[in-house]
């Protein structure tokens, strides 16, 4: 199995002493795409209809790898929303607060968490355990960030109406790394796709369990700023 989709696990998981193998992909700010400003983001056409422009635009051939990591991050920004979601793809740091508001309200302040890595391990995938129970962060609503590939730096925001549990939780690795690490739990998954990797690694099916995971150091888990950490 793709070690990149070792990354859910069940609530039953999340306990004090539990190990699994994990894989944490450690972030490279040099080699990381950058966001741009909301007027230089706003210049670039963001459609897949716009994709041999685009193309043309950043000097990339239409079999090349950029390429098809540009055409499949635009057809995912595209794909209509399941069921209870809300989704948007940010494309500057303003758009990405601008969703964010919009879910929470204009009036309800909010912040970030993400994962840390607290150590300088080369390991992207080995077992870890989770070193003391994990911290609930109160959050009745929450906004998820993915990074997407992309010339410059494109996250894939989205929030849902099904109830959502946050945690951040302390890992030891094998070879002694430490991660503080952002984790969800989605209590109801019956509107996700069969095909969902999260349904190959835990066996299971949509609706018929709770489906959590970590979130890579390079995502962000926007919360109401009065819930308590």
């Amino acid at each position: 199995m793709d070690p990149s989709v070792m990354i859910f696990f069940t609530l039953e998981d999340l306990k004090e002493g539990k190990t699994r193998p994990l894989y944490f992909p450690k972030r490279n700010p040099s080699k990381s795409p950058h966001l741009l400003p909301r007027e230089e983001a706003d210049q670039i056409p963001f459609s897949s209809k716009q994709l041999l422009h685009l193309l043309h635009f950043f000097s990339f051939s239409q079999d090349s790898p950029q390429a098809k990591a540009m055409e499949d991050t635009l057809r995912e920004c595209e794909i209509e929303p399941i069921k209870g979601e809300i989704k948007s793809c940010a494309t500057s740091l303003e758009s990405m607060l601008d969703f964010t508001r919009g879910v929470f309200g204009v009036d309800t302040p909010f912040s970030v968490v993400a994962t840390t890595h607290l150590t300088n391990s080369t390991t992207n995938f080995q077992n870890y355990t989770i070193l003391e129970e994990p911290k609930e962060i109160s959050a009745p609503k929450m906004v998820a960030c993915h990074t997407m590939p992309y010339p410059y730096a494109v996250f894939y925001c989205h929030s849902q109406q099904s109830v959502n549990r946050v945690f951040k939780v302390l890992l030891g690795g094998e070879d002694g790394d430490r991660v503080e690490a952002v984790a969800v739990c989605h209590l109801d998954t019956s509107q996700w796709s069969p095909n969902h990797a999260s349904f190959s690694v835990l066996r299971t099916k949509p609706g018929a369990s709770a489906v959590c995971h970590f979130f890579p150091a390079d995502n962000l888990v926007w919360v109401p700023a009065t819930t308590s950490m």
